[in-house]
């Protein structure tokens, strides 16, 4: 109770508008209390009444009575309805987007240690049971209540009657309360593995394309199908432990139901009870064992998911099991564009990948690394725009620490490009909105010109209205990576990183997209991941990267004369060609 109750109260400080909703929800339960109290007193009256036949001038008065409270208790339940609904639909929002905004400021390597699915299900599962507390959970504590008032009817008939029926609810209660123990732990273990499944069902949609043309579908159905099973034990072995419980609260119903003849019995016989009255006594049997149980049931179920669910939500929200980008808080307003490596050390796992690296790159300069794949130059990117923190050594901005610098200095002043960029399942004019969202169209249409993709738009259908699908499916390889050249170039930074960002672009608009490139030298410090050596002659510097070290320096010429590697590299792409 204890637990139910501090969630309760965090879901509705952390959403500000189902807060405000919920007082109104307050003031039509508490009117549905009363009523729930009233109306089993005068229901019961009614049915001595009749059962009497004598007294028809005070049925009819109290029927109308009964008529009044359940017109007023309908509409109290309508309103109720519709304030619980608009209660549940602000926690679904505002928490949904807490969450969103918590997810994009975990680490990259708690993202792909976690999987998506681990995300998914707390942002639309864990969310909406959440929630559900606040619609099917307050009817289930409403019903409770108002059969609370068969009790206080009970006790005015028969306080012996009165007291089987107390002793029978908390004899059902206690087994439901372990019940209820039983299967939360359960539920716990089932959600963790339905996780992994949700996580394999995101792959299968996102790398379809990637199964086909590797002929791995069967295998990765195979792997898919194992997940699959051993989460559907552990949701049979959750499932079966409640249907248990169920059945026995069922068996132990009918157990006291015919208890309760025996007793009536030998209270009418002992001159205790009237006929008449026992059948009231036995009508509401059913409210009090069945539905009164039954409510206690549901609710303690929805109490169940709504305490799991506040788990999984708070611990993203609070990164109590996940891991949580830092940044530092000096902020750099207007940058300069230099920066340096020195003695950086850095491991995705425990094997360095990035081994004692120095070198600094000056304000305005274009340079270029190159190196074999795994060499360790994409890493050197993703260290820069500091997706990850490095193992030792000092990465500095301008000549500060990006430890110290705030995530704006860092991101906010750098661009990079992907060689897979991800375009966003919305139209195009929305992808550039993503970055500037004033932008007009005039400066979207500069941008796609600069990156040589102007005319193919201008040719769609819809132009600039036009839904890309998810992560660009209508475009080529070619295509992504122009649209999204000319999404950075609308970025306007200081540093522009090129991650193999030309590797899919035909000659002539690599060629094009060069000129752009050498457009750009002098006013930004731009650094180059080429896969085409050729690209990068230009360049006023080149690193030649080697088992996560700088092996070579130097422009063009000098690394033909004095570096081996280079020299290597730059001929067997020749060779290629």
């Amino acid at each position: 109770m204890k637990e139910f109750l501090s969630n309760y109260k965090r879901v509705l400080q952390t959403s500000k508008k189902g807060k405000k909703y919920f007082f109104r929800e307050l003031f039509f339960s508490l009117i549905n209390l009363v009523i729930g109290i009233v109306i089993p007193l005068f229901v019961a009256k009614q049915i001595v009444y009749l059962s009497n036949g004598n007294q028809l001038n005070e049925l009819l008065y109290i029927s109308i009575a009964i008529f009044i409270i359940g017109f007023v208790k309908e509409t109290n339940w309508y309103l109720l309805g519709v304030t619980c609904r608009k209660v549940r639909l602000n926690i679904i929002s505002e928490i949904k987007m807490i969450s969103s905004k918590n997810i994009l400021e975990l680490s990259e390597k708690t993202i792909h240690e976690s999987g998506s699915g681990t995300f998914i299900d707390r942002l639309t599962k864990d969310t909406e049971n959440m929630a559900d507390m606040y619609t099917h959970g307050t009817g289930y504590i409403a019903n409770t209540i108002a059969n609370l008032g068969i009790f206080v009817t009970l006790f005015v008939i028969n306080k012996i009657v009165c007291l089987y029926y107390i002793v029978t609810s908390i004899v059902l209660t206690l087994v439901h309360l372990l019940r209820n123990k039983k299967v939360k732990k359960l539920d716990i273990i089932k959600r963790n593995y339905g996780d992994k499944v949700s996580s394999l069902v995101s792959e299968l949609i996102r790398g379809e394309k990637d199964l086909k043309l590797l002929y791995s579908k069967e295998a990765f159905l195979n792997t898919m199908n194992d997940k699959i099973k051993i989460s559907m034990e552990k949701d049979y072995n959750c499932k079966f432990t409640d249907l248990f419980y169920v059945y026995l609260i069922n068996i132990l119903s009918v157990i006291f139901a015919l208890i309760l003849i025996f007793l009536l019995i030998w209270l009418i016989k002992t001159e205790q009870l009237t006929a008449s009255l026992a059948v009231v006594l036995f009508t509401y049997r059913t409210n009090v064992m069945t539905n009164f149980m039954e409510n206690i049931s549901l609710l303690l179920d929805e109490v169940r998911l709504f305490n799991t669910s506040c788990k999984r939500v708070f611990d993203l929200i609070d990164y109590n099991q996940f891991e949580k980008e830092s940044f530092g808080n000096k902020n750099l307003k207007n940058i300069d564009g230099t920066f340096e490596f020195k003695n950086v050390k850095f491991a995705y796992d425990k094997e360095d990948v990035i081994k004692d690296l120095s070198f600094k790159i000056n304000s305005g300069e274009t340079v270029a690394f190159v190196g074999k794949s795994g060499s360790g130059k994409s890493t050197i990117f993703n260290l820069l725009g500091k997706l990850y923190d490095i193992k030792d050594g000092h990465i500095y901005i301008d000549g500060i620490d990006i430890k110290d610098l705030d995530e704006k200095s860092i991101r906010g002043n750098i661009t990079i490009i992907t060689q897979n960029p991800y375009i966003f399942n919305m139209s195009i004019r929305d992808n550039f909105k993503l970055i500037k969202a004033n932008i007009t169209d005039d400066e979207i249409m500069h941008s796609l010109k600069v990156a040589c993709i102007d005319e193919y738009v201008n040719s769609l259908e819809n132009k600039l209205d036009t839904v890309v699908g998810e992560n660009g499916t209508i475009l080529s390889g070619g295509q992504k990576q122009r649209l999204a050249i000319a999404r950075a170039f609308v970025q306007n930074t200081k540093i522009i990183l090129f991650d193999e960002s030309t590797s899919a672009l035909d000659n002539e608009t690599q060629r094009n997209i060069q000129t752009a490139i050498d457009n750009l030298k002098g006013k930004y410090t731009i650094l180059i991941i080429a896969h085409r050596l050729s690209t990068i002659k230009s360049s006023d510097r080149i690193f030649v990267i080697e088992d996560g070290k700088v092996v070579g320096e130097g422009s063009h010429q000098y690394l033909m004369e004095n570096n081996k590697i280079y020299k290597k590299l730059y001929e067997s792409e020749n060779i290629e060609k």
